[in-house]
C-alpha cells in the first residue's frame, strides 16, 4: 500500500474539501537551501494496484525535498474549479480544475509550472519545471493573460517513508518512466478523483 494511504487518516468529500480550501490555505514555504541533489521520476501504477488514491495514476516523484520521496499525482483532476479559489481572476475556464496531488495534507496547495528562468520561492522539479507552495507567486502566475498556461495546481501530495517506495517498486506496484513536461501539462490520460463509485456515477459533487 502506498504511503499516502497510510499517512492519511481520513478522506474528504470534494464538496467539503472545496469549502475547506476556501478557508484554509497553509502555503508552507519550500527552501531551496535544504534541497537534496535533483532526482525526479514518473511512477505509473500497475494495473493490479487497487488503492483508490493511486489506481491508474501517474505520479511525479522527487527525492530532493526532504528525508523521503515526495510526489504529486499528475492525472487526477477533481471537480473543484480553480475559479472557486480565485473568483477575481479573469480568463479562468470551467475546465480549469484543481488536481488531486495525493492523500497527504489535503488542505495544502502546491503547484507546478514552467519557467524560462529560476523564479524566487520555488524549487526546480526537473528541467524548466518548478514546484512551489507560495501564494503570492501563484497569484502572479494567475494574473497572466493565460493564467493556466503551463501551470497545474494540486491539493495534497503523496509521500513515502524511508525505503518504502523502493520496496513498492520491487514488489511490482509501479513502473518507472523518465520525467516529461508534456506528461504534466499535456497528458491525455485523465482519471477523476475521487474515482466514480463502482456501478454508478460519482456522488461526491
Amino acid at each position: 500500500m502506498p504511503a499516502g494511504s497510510r499517512l492519511c487518516g481520513r478522506r474528504f468529500r470534494v464538496g467539503a474539501l472545496g469549502a475547506a480550501l476556501l478557508l484554509l490555505w497553509p502555503m508552507a514555504p519550500i527552501s531551496a537551501d535544504d534541497a537534496k541533489p535533483l532526482n525526479a521520476i514518473l511512477l505509473v501504477a500497475r494495473g493490479d494496484l487497487r488503492d483508490p488514491n493511486f489506481a491508474e495514476s501517474v505520479v511525479l516523484v522527487m527525492n530532493h525535498l526532504g528525508p523521503a520521496p515526495v510526489g504529486l499525482v499528475i492525472n487526477r483532476p477533481t471537480q473543484i474549479p480553480v475559479a472557486r479559489l480565485f473568483p477575481d481572476v479573469k480568463h479562468l475556464g470551467p475546465n480549469d480544475r484543481l488536481y488531486f496531488g495525493g492523500p497527504v495534507e489535503l488542505t495544502s496547495v502546491w503547484f507546478l509550472f514552467r519557467a524560462a528562468h529560476p523564479p524566487q520561492h520555488a524549487i526546480q522539479a526537473f528541467g524548466d519545471i518548478y514546484l512551489s507552495a507560495d501564494r503570492d507567486l501563484l497569484l502572479q502566475l494567475l494574473a497572466r493573460d493565460k493564467p493556466m498556461d503551463r501551470l497545474r495546481i494540486f491539493i495534497g501530495h503523496s509521500g513515502w517513508g524511508p525505503g518504502q517506495l523502493e520496496t513498492e517498486i520491487a514488489e511490482g506496484a509501479w513502473t518507472l518512466e523518465h520525467v516529461d513536461a508534456d506528461a504534466i501539462f499535456k497528458g491525455k490520460s485523465e482519471h477523476p478523483w475521487p474515482a466514480p463509485a463502482p456501478g454508478g456515477s460519482d456522488r461526491s459533487t
